[in-house]
């Protein structure tokens, strides 16, 4: 009894961490609508400049100062964000805002190196809470306790200020219709720069109190940041009751899931999380979101097959690409075997945002469900690499069969959030399924067939599996199943009224990009030799989103364009380089605010193009 009472308060403190962090991020987006995903990096400034104020302050005061003055240093830079990149994307859909503030994680994790150095740090024991309370015949941490009655403290303080003070009125009518509000006078900007100092200074506050329990690196970020994501889809989204409650569930399932379920205590959380999804798609307390905003960049005029001209200029740059062995060194034919290989991952990205307009951000599942399916079969059952390459791709489609089945229910960011469930539950199967994944040793000696050994074997094998899934694509874009998938996309409503029922057509969307980034996964085995659970991480479904909208959001091909210069930019970045991270995080934001239309739409901006749009459009 003991135990499980220290293991339930031990899980209580850590829920305090993670309420402060959700109760920002949900209260953030109940007024903004932004989906930050920054907000870890605020919780992680708040860490490191706590830390380093209360190594520097002497004195039994110097950590109790350190802490509120770090919460205002890190609010004010959440400010001076808003002001200058958030504003220009509150009405942008929630891609375009998950992927402007990933790029502004990207810029803080390099920008904490080089500011506080890459070695992590100690915080000091907070003064007057050094001891332990026995309680059951077990130590409890005078300071778990007192992380334990900051929940409710800040709960109520938040409640007082939402419902006791005309600031508070102001923002919970924001909450309800921003529109009526500003129609009445009240200055949005900076109600909603308020808004956000105040969530960014509660994540602040949640990462500045983990000081004295534990290291502040400069990874913690994304770590939190899945965790409050889970936290704000679950409690529901705009719900600070919800948050409270969703903290307290989601730290008691990982301090007993690690007693009762150790080799599955990662998944738990997760499970939890797609449950609620699936019975209540918005969350224990949310409330159902208004209809998704329309993607920017999507073209006003219909989509059309490509003229003679195009398919003449995509039939030199195919010949060109297949002539590159001839005078390219191994490692160049090998850089553009990844690069192919990621432009039919994007691909099939591309053909679920922009055509079925079902934003994914977890579409790295089924790539990582092919990469271990072509490892599992050449490994342990010895297949050769031509059966692989057929059956490898159908564990992706099995995956891919299964999360649809959900996924068909939900929408907008629910929708993104589920996905990223599902790919953290395969993450987390295998990483902790050791003897048959091998865990983060990952599986080694997934080797191409004596055919395809060498690089430009390999290659051209490459070219041709890209080639034919991204012309499959297009070919399904322009089928009558691409036309009820954007007729479902623009209007569900009307295109039931015109008997094309959603799900199935949907579900197939799912299907077809499942498989098709499953066999990019399964290429990419080949291609290194080995497989880690990293296939299914976030940042492979993140790179994916930053190129579908590099190339162009609304375009058919345009993530062709993006993988291509996204995934040569990153590679030569890494090499150039240490902080690769901040230079990929400062293009990020720079194509969303600047090229909202991505590369492709460049050739809009011509003054020629522009012209013949406008004699096309007189009457």
């Amino acid at each position: 009894m003991g135990t499980i009472i220290a293991q339930f308060l031990s899980g209580l403190a850590g829920a305090a961490s993670l309420f402060l962090v959700a109760s920002g991020l949900s209260l953030i987006f109940g007024v903004t609508r932004i989906v930050n995903f920054a907000h870890g990096a605020f919780y992680m400034l708040g860490a490191y400049v706590a830390c380093t104020l209360a190594n520097a302050w002497s004195g039994p005061l110097g950590f109790w100062l350190a802490l509120p003055a770090a919460v205002a240093i890190v609010a004010v830079m959440g400010g001076l964000l808003e002001m200058t990149l958030l504003r220009r994307i509150y009405r942008a859909p929630e891609l375009f805002q998950l992927l402007a503030t990933f790029g502004v994680t990207l810029v803080v994790q390099d920008l904490v190196v080089i500011v506080f150095g890459a070695d992590d740090l100690l915080g000091p024991r907070a003064p007057g809470l050094k001891g332990a309370v026995e309680i059951a015949g077990k130590a409890i941490p005078a300071y778990d306790l007192f992380l334990i009655a900051m929940s409710p403290l800040v709960l109520g303080l938040i409640w007082l200020l939402l419902n006791r003070t005309r600031w508070g009125i102001l923002v919970r009518a924001a909450t309800q219709d921003r529109d009526m509000v500003a129609a009445l006078g009240v200055n949005q900007k900076w109600l909603f720069t308020g808004v956000f100092m105040l969530g960014v200074g509660l994540a602040a506050l949640g990462g500045a109190l983990q000081i004295p329990r534990d290291a502040v690196t400069h990874q913690m970020d994304l770590a939190i940041i899945v965790e409050a994501f889970i936290i704000v889809v679950t409690g529901g989204l705009g719900s600070i009751v919800g948050a409270l409650v969703a903290a307290i569930l989601i730290s008691e399932l990982n301090a007993f899931g690690i007693l009762a379920f150790p080799k599955i205590s990662i998944v738990l959380i997760f499970l939890v999380m797609a449950v609620v999804l699936v019975v209540r798609p918005w969350g224990l307390f949310g409330k159902p979101t208004s209809p998704q905003r329309s993607a920017l960049g999507l073209t006003t005029q219909p989509w059309q097959p490509m003229r003679t001209s195009g398919r003449l200029l995509i039939a030199a740059a195919i010949a060109l690409a297949a002539l590159l062995p001839l005078g390219a060194s191994p490692y160049v034919l090998s850089v553009g075997s990844e690069i192919l290989i990621f432009v039919l991952f994007a691909a099939s990205l591309q053909f679920l945002v922009s055509v079925g307009g079902l934003v994914s951000f977890g579409h790295a599942a089924f790539f990582g469900l092919g990469s271990y399916g072509a490892a599992l079969l050449t490994t342990m059952l010895g297949w050769p690499m031509e059966a692989v390459l057929l059956a490898a791709p159908l564990l992706a489609l099995a995956g891919a069969v299964l999360f649809a089945g959900f996924a068909v229910r939900l929408s907008g960011v629910y929708l993104a959030m589920l996905s990223l469930a599902f790919a953290q539950i395969c993450w987390s199967i295998a990483s902790q399924w050791v003897d048959f994944t091998g865990g983060d040793n990952g599986i080694l000696s997934v080797w191409p067939a004596k055919w395809a050994a060498k690089p430009w074997a390999f290659y051209e094998l490459t070219l041709v599996l890209a080639m034919l899934g991204v012309g499959l694509l297009r070919l399904a874009t322009f089928a009558p199943f691409g036309f009820m998938l954007r007729a479902v996309r623009d209007s569900d409503l009307r295109a039931e009224a015109v008997g094309i029922a959603k799900a199935p057509v949907q579900w197939a969307a799912f299907v077809l990009a499942g498989l098709l980034a499953g066999v990019s996964g399964a290429l990419f085995a080949f291609l290194k030799g080995s497989v880690f659970p990293d296939a299914f991480g976030v940042t492979t479904s993140v790179d994916g989103l930053v190129m579908v909208l590099l190339g162009g959001m609304g375009r058919v091909s345009g993530a062709v364009l993006g993988a291509g210069v996204f995934k040569t930019l990153s590679i030569w970045l890494m090499s150039a380089t240490d902080y690769s991270k901040l230079a990929i995080g400062l293009f990020i934001i720079a194509v969303v605010v600047v090229l909202p239309r991505g590369l492709a739409g460049l050739r809009d901006l011509l003054p020629s193009r522009n012209l013949s749009r406008t004699k096309e459009n007189r009457p």
